[in-house]
């Protein structure tokens, strides 16, 4: 059961309600951030340069959404980041709108901006400008490369950022060119990063009346997240190869081919390779020494693919994850993504997600946070540019949303 706008309805106030957050970012990175704290149930006024008509991802189409003939100006791109969010018209490049940005922050828990560094102080509205009219403020600037360094001038977008992080340098096949993620992970990925920092300083504020500065660079953020492919590079000095969709560390764990499509076999220990290998009419293989543990298949899976290969070639793929899953063995299908919003699973787990607006469908993805008494809420579809700029004349436009 849902509102007129998407949201559960009666649904128990979310996490962050009462949370006011002035968001002046755009692209990805910052507004996948602030619908996360939408979605929690934080106030999000986001605030939209008149200029060039609001944020460049509305532009970022097809597709777009249609009402009959006419052009909404909600792309899909600016849709996936910016539910949970009031638009605001402001042009910060003029006293008045750099006066009701202060305004906005002096009323704000959170303000968080994507300018690259220095950016904002031209207009008075970098942290250093505006911290004194709210000390509880807790300010958020995402950039490229970071506020120091020798590359914070340079600017960020999320394929430099896969490039310069070293993403890009282990994706794609071993004999092809670097390649990157499919989605602007980098960007998410930092976005998620921000929020954290975020909650723990708002965390801060409320024990101490201590507003802070929280900065994140999507170069940082990438370097963060190579995990065991960071750390095992520190540890030797070796460049990682590329594998494609093989694993660094576990064979065999990848995509693999079957009579029909693809699958994905994850096996993560030995007993689970002694059954996959029964499964495939290859009893033998666990007991020869190029291939008894996991160490040992590392160094001969070239030859290991030459048997497994065949052996799930010449099934189909339903059948290889009927046994397999019978033989609790990890496997998988590779799916479209038509596949997976037409599942089952996304239904029961409310991932598919479509949201009224003025007798519009929105096709939007859930959030994957679930609470069991402060559910997430899908209160304000994305907004049409400047749809709540006449909240601006209230005393509080934080107020009633």
């Amino acid at each position: 059961m849902t509102d007129k706008l998407g949201g559960p309805s009666g649904a128990a106030a979310g996490p962050l309600d009462g949370v006011r957050v002035l968001d002046l970012s755009r692209i990805l990175a910052g507004p996948t951030c602030t619908q996360l704290l939408g979605d929690l149930g934080a106030t999000v006024l986001k605030v939209e340069n008149p200029a060039t008509a609001g944020d460049d991802t509305r532009q970022w189409g097809p597709p777009y959404v249609k009402d009959g003939a006419e052009d909404t100006g909600l792309s899909g791109y600016f849709m996936s980041a910016n539910r949970n969010k009031l638009s605001v018209a402001i042009d910060i490049s003029t006293p008045e709108g750099q006066s009701e940005v202060r305004r906005l922050a002096e009323m704000a828990d959170v303000v968080i901006e994507n300018f690259k560094p220095g950016g904002l102080a031209r207009y008075g509205l970098d942290y250093d400008s505006i911290k004194s009219l709210n000390p509880r403020l807790v300010y958020g600037s995402i950039s490229g490369y970071g506020q120091t360094g020798p590359n914070r001038e340079k600017p960020g977008y999320d394929l430099m950022a896969q490039g310069w992080g070293g993403i890009m340098s282990l994706t794609g096949e071993p004999e092809g060119q670097p390649m990157k993620v499919g989605v602007g992970i980098a960007d998410v990925m930092c976005g998620m990063y921000a929020c954290v920092g975020l909650l723990a300083a708002l965390r801060h504020a409320e024990r101490t009346g201590e507003g802070q500065w929280v900065e994140v660079a999507l170069v940082d953020s990438q370097i963060a997240w190579m995990i065991n492919e960071g750390v095992n590079t520190r540890l030797t000095g070796e460049v990682p190869a590329r594998r494609g969709n093989g694993h660094p560390n576990i064979v065999p764990y990848g995509v693999y081919e079957t009579a029909d499509g693809h699958v994905i076999v994850a096996v993560g220990n030995d007993s689970q390779f002694r059954r996959f290998c029964a499964v495939l009419g290859l009893g033998d293989l666990p007991d020869d020494r190029r291939f008894a543990t996991n160490p040992a298949r590392l160094v001969h899976r070239e030859d290991l693919a030459g048997f497994l290969e065949p052996a799930l070639r010449a099934r189909t793929m339903a059948e290889v994850i009927a046994d397999l899953e019978a033989a609790r063995v990890p496997v998988g299908p590779v799916q479209t993504l038509p596949q997976v919003f037409a599942s089952e699973q996304v239904r029961a787990r409310e991932m598919a997600l479509d949201m009224n607006a003025d007798g519009l469908t929105l096709p939007l993805i859930g959030n994957p946070l679930k609470f069991s008494s402060t559910p997430v809420t899908y209160r304000h579809p994305p907004p049409r540019f400047g749809a709540d700029t006449a909240r601006l004349d209230r005393d509080d436009p934080f107020e009633g949303t």
